[in-house]
């Protein structure tokens, strides 16, 4: 496995139809997806389209961990993926509406031809669920960032979206920072190990 240390962002191979970016919640993945996409005019896929909604979550009884592994449609994902990485015409994705913080069907038309990036906590997961995802990825980076600036980012994320900084914090200590240990343990199984502590997002300078 390579270390990648940016200043930029890492060349990608030729030819790759699906480039998976991982990465514990508040690491920048998002961030690094948008970035990709406006250099090179590349379609965005995020697997929080793939959240269960609330009303689902309820049903469940696991509306208090929303973003752990078993609150997304993982099975779901990975057909779509399968999709993707055919090239089938006409595959429209969810999103996630980070104001309403649910999922929205039917919102991202995935070209048939290019590179699509899909990021998400969980590509590397050794479970079943998460491993057929994985299997339709060529390529899989892992983002890393200081954990200090990566808890910053999710509480200011949280207050954002009308939690308090108490309720925020309680948050990521309780949800979040467990659901970072399983996503940093699964790290290993990455094509390349991505630090951005380094890195500035284009316009953000």
């Amino acid at each position: 496995m390579n270390i990648d240390f940016p200043p930029a962002l890492p060349a990608v191979p030729s030819g790759v139809r699906l480039l998976g970016l991982t990465g514990a919640p508040g690491v920048g993945k998002s961030t690094v997806a948008a970035a990709l996409a406006a250099d090179h005019g590349w379609c965005v896929l995020p697997m929080d389209g793939f959240h269960y909604a609330d009303v689902e979550l309820r049903r469940r009884g696991l509306l208090d961990r929303k973003g752990a592994p078993e609150t997304f449609d993982a099975e779901g994902y990975a057909v779509l993926l399968r999709r993707v990485r055919g090239r089938e015409e006409a595959v429209v994705a969810p999103a996630f509406d980070r104001h309403r913080e649910q999922p929205l069907a039917g919102a991202i038309a995935v070209p048939a031809s290019g590179t699509v990036v899909t990021e998400g906590n969980y590509l590397l997961l050794d479970q079943p669920r998460w491993r057929a995802a994985r299997e339709e990825v060529d390529v899989v980076w892992h983002l890393h960032v200081d954990d200090a600036l990566r808890r910053e980012r999710l509480v200011a994320r949280h207050v954002r979206h009308g939690k308090s900084p108490e309720e925020a914090r309680a948050w990521v200590d309780r949800v979040d920072e467990p659901n970072a240990r399983l996503v940093a343990e699964a790290a290993g199984r990455a094509d390349l190990l991505v630090d951005l502590t380094g890195w500035t997002p284009p316009g953000s300078a």
